[in-house]
């Protein structure tokens, strides 16, 4: 493969400009010290400070002003103290304000991060990548995350058992913190050493001081935190947490008549076990039997044209802790070796159904158990390792009362083992990642995989107080299996190896297993001064499969890739923060085919105000498409441009929009994208909160793929003029009683609608011209009639072939109302309402007729349920 040395050109320009600048230096700023004491009295936490153990020690003050204006005094001073005995951390926090009465204190449920808070950073493993974030605001709300990736990855599905009391005064607020030393990780020591910081938001003036100066031009967060010493003699506390649950729940929806699955109404009942053991207090063993994997939120609507797989994210909360210990994002977008949403997938296979048979067929696969051994040591070993099986699944079905099973899913193992060691003084990484999936076919299921493999290496190296960095991973892959999959592996959107035009790959129906990789090599500046700056190659070679454990939406390409950014730090009359970015990429095939070239601006602007604008433009002036013909010669694009601008009020406000705009203008109206979005946020309660965001989208395009057809001995790839409106609206509501008790609702309708005329046939796949690309159909050539378009190309009065008619109308709504209440910590009920609907509509309706006619006006299916969970804590 040959590749114009002009495109390395961003590359070799990015890493000479790093080498220079790696010539600057800048004074180190001290990290501050906090030595805490040991007490032999616990603590009422009643937010009060009252408590002569607090004099055990002295407060920490001097914060300094993190943002806007980096390095200049807070409007308001803060003060801390930390005291421990041998179960728990105590932190006592003094937030003073001269005028308490304009303290904001916003309700809502945890991680809601709402109105002034405090917030206590702890790097208890001291590796300068890792930490434990514990925020409480004024109202007595509390948020937890864990902090990986240096600050770059804030996971807020970390839900410790902590206690906390706030209480405001004439000098401001104060907010007492307990948290056992169970939910931290540390090593055995004589004394710890851990990284401290503690940070506080003042709301009013949107502004953010800190214990420890970190500038805004830091290479990262945890790297830069302040020092924790006088721990002694603490010992790690080993967890086990024990949390049964229980669920009841009753499905009511429209009955189907004769079908004996759908007589209206279901009722189970369900339960489980999830449990946590300390195994060390550095590594954790999760447990789950039976799990309840059920989410408190639906999915959105989404409908895709282009025959690729839709990425969902992970809701589950067995799944979403400690993921990022998990994840191995190697090339590019969501491309990951490890997607948990693969495990429990609703079943591959469906029943064969004779006349007259109706069949109930799971939504989901039922995971057996599952158990995840997670952590970090204090050498600095991050470990992972996960196993999971799911039950063999059987659609039941049903011949005038005559009953009988087919299975639809094979008992499937899941295995993830992932590793990764810090050294260098923790400025080095190196991880590997090795993935299995072990099918039990037992004669049936031809077109799965029999076993897939993954493994993967990755490193990240830093240098230059972590200013600069070079990063890595490789991924290789192996799937086996009987040679109807692999032939359906290798004829899939994501591979599409019987391309007619690739010189590089074909399909060999004899094949049993396929072998591939994938990587992404990165370096450039990441902190100090204005500048940013990175350059990078990432490929996915033509056999690499991940799909059956990981997300991989497609194989065969090469893309080099180069950007520059420059940030606007220090606040002025004008403006808070600004940045401007420049981005450049080429992307190719492993056939030598230059496939795209992009290059785009964007930028952004915080006013002073705290109103703030989002605005970019870019060109792309080649885009050919492997996959856009399903299996057809690579297909031509003409040039396109295309922007955005959003913009937006200050977010502080009880009432707040944004506003925004998506477009796209492609050369000979070959298809246009535009996007109207409106997100509005209000609260006239301290208590309630309430947000709509409607987005509006019309995507026109003359040569959208319909369907190919044989005609003689040529395959014709057959397009068309679509006018595609879609439409959605998510309405949320939360009420909070108070921090343990809450009410949330989730809305969410979505429709859209697409119209095709003018079908046409591709001519010229990669010519320049529209008009020489496709030939469009004359009147006389085409016909309609029973929902079906019928071709006589060469006009001898026969029809050559014929395909159903593409129009579309896609409706759904998905609902939830839940309350949750933490009667105690870390164990909770749930009072939860589902409801939803999802039809195919009229598409020669409106969207406001398909809103009344497919939701508003159809029965929908309602789903009533009660879960109650336990921690039982040691």
């Amino acid at each position: 493969m040959q590749i114009n040395q002009l495109k390395l050109l961003p590359l070799v320009a990015i890493f000479t400009i790093s080498t220079l600048s790696a010539q600057e230096s800048k004074p180190t700023i001290p990290k501050r010290t906090y030595t805490t004491k040991a007490v032999t009295t616990s603590l009422v936490i009643d937010g009060l400070l009252n408590e002569e153990s607090w004099n055990a020690v002295e407060w920490a003050t001097d914060f300094i002003e993190q943002r806007p204006d980096e390095n200049t005094p807070p409007s308001h001073q803060t003060q801390f103290k930390i005291v421990y005995d041998d179960k728990f951390l105590y932190i006592g926090v003094r937030a003073f304000d001269a005028e308490p009465d304009k303290i904001e204190k916003r309700l809502s449920r945890r991680d809601g991060f709402a109105g002034d808070w405090v917030e206590v950073n702890i790097d208890s493993y001291n590796d300068d990548r890792t930490g434990f974030s514990f925020t409480l605001t004024a109202a007595g709300v509390k948020g937890d995350e864990f902090i990986s990736n240096n600050g770059n990855n804030w996971d807020g599905s970390w839900n410790p058992i902590w206690y906390t009391a706030t209480n405001i005064d004439e000098k401001g607020w104060t907010a007492e913190i307990k948290i056992p030393f169970s939910q931290l990780k540390f090593g055995e020591s004589p004394e710890q050493t851990w990284g401290l910081q503690v940070q506080r938001r003042f709301f009013r003036k949107e502004e953010r001081s800190v214990w420890q100066r970190i500038p805004q031009d830091a290479p990262g967060w945890v790297s830069e935190f302040g020092i924790l010493r006088g721990l002694v003699n603490i010992q790690p506390q080993k967890q086990l947490e024990i949390q049964p649950f229980l669920v009841g729940q009753f499905d009511s929806y429209p009955q189907e008549a004769g079908n004996p699955f759908r007589d209206g109404s279901d009722f189970k009942i369900n339960g489980g076990l999830d449990a946590k053991i300390g195994i060390t207090n550095d590594l954790t063993l999760d447990l789950t039997v039976n799990p309840d994997f059920g989410q408190v939120e639906a999915d959105p609507g989404a409908i895709a044209l282009d025959g690729f797989q839709i990425f969902f994210r992970e809701q589950r909360p067995f799944f979403v802790e400690n993921k990022n210990i998990f994840d191995f994002r190697f090339a590019n977008g969501q491309d990951n070796v490890f997607y948990s949403r693969r495990i429990g997938r609703s079943p591959h296979g469906s029943p064969t159904l004779a006349a007259g048979e109706y069949a109930d067929i799971p939504v989901n696969t039922t995971i057996l158990g599952a158990a995840k051994f997670s952590g970090k040591t204090k050498s600095g070993w991050s470990i992972g390792l996960l196993e999971s099986v799911t039950a063999n699944e059987y659609a039941k079905i049903d011949n005038n009362g005559t009953r009988r099973k087919e299975i639809v899913e094979p008992l499937t193992n899941y295995f993830v083992a992932r590793a990764q060691k810090d050294f260098n003084d923790r400025n080095t990484y190196v991880g590997g990642i090795f993935t299995a999936t072990n099918r039990n076919l037992d004669g049936n299921f031809n077109y799965l995989h029999k076993a897939a493999y993954t493994g993967g290496l990755d490193f990240r190296h830093n240098w230059k107080n972590r200013n600069y960095f070079v990063q890595g991973n490789l991924v290789t892959s192996y799937v086996t299996g009987s040679p109807e999959a692999i032939e359906a592996t290798q004829r899939s959107i994501t591979h599409l190896f019987q391309r007619e035009d690739a010189g590089h790959v074909s399909v060999d129906p004899t094949r049993t297993s396929l072998s591939g990789s994938g990587g992404r090599l990165e370096g450039g500046k990441a902190g100090g001064g204005n500048w940013r700056y990175a350059a990078g190659v990432m490929w996915r070679s033509p056999e690499l499969e991940l799909n059956d454990i990981g997300f991989l939406r497609q194989a065969d390409e090469i893309r080099q890739f180069a950007n520059v950014r420059y940030l606007w730090q220090k606040p002025t009359k004008t403006y808070r923060r600004a940045s401007l970015r420049f981005f450049q990429s080429t992307t190719y095939d492993f056939d030598g085919n230059h496939n795209r070239t992009n290059y785009e601006i964007n930028g952004d602007i915080n006013w002073d105000n705290n109103w703030w604008t989002e605005a970019g433009f870019g060109h792309k002036p080649r885009i050919f498409i492997n996959t856009f013909l399903r299996g057809g010669p690579r297909w031509r694009y003409s040039d396109e441009n295309f922007h955005f601008l959003f913009f937006g009020s200050d977010q502080r406000k009880k009432f707040n929009f944004t506003l925004g705009y998506v477009g796209n203008q492609v050369q000979q109206d070959n298809f246009s994208f535009s996007r109207y979005v409106v997100r509005m946020n209000y609260q006239p309660l301290n208590a309630l909160s309430l947000s709509l965001s409607t987005e509006f989208e019309k995507n026109p395009n003359k040569t959208q793929y319909v369907t190919q057809a044989g005609f003689g001995t040529i395959t014709r790839y057959i397009l068309g003029n679509i006018d595609q409106q879609t439409w959605s609206t998510t309405l949320r509501l939360n009420y909070s009683i108070n921090p343990n008790l809450s009410i949330q609702y989730y809305g969410q309708p979505f429709i859209s609608r697409g119209r095709y005329t003018d079908f046409n046939f591709v001519n010229n796949a990669a010519a320049e011209d529209l008009n020489d690309r496709v030939t469009l159909y004359n009147s006389n050539q085409i016909s309609f009639g029973n929902d079906t378009y019928s071709i006589d190309e060469d006009l001898d009065t026969v029809t050559d072939y014929s395909f159903s008619n593409p129009d579309f109308s896609f409706v759904q709504f998905r609902s939830n109302l839940v309350m949750r209440w933490e009667y105690i910590p870390g164990s909770e009920i749930f009072f939860v309402w589902s409801q939803g609907v999802t039809g195919l509509g009229d598409p020669k309706n409106t969207l406001g007729n398909e809103l009344r006619n497919q939701i508003l006006n159809q029965k929908k299916e309602n789903t009533f349920l009660i879960k109650m969970t336990y921690r039982f804590v040691k």
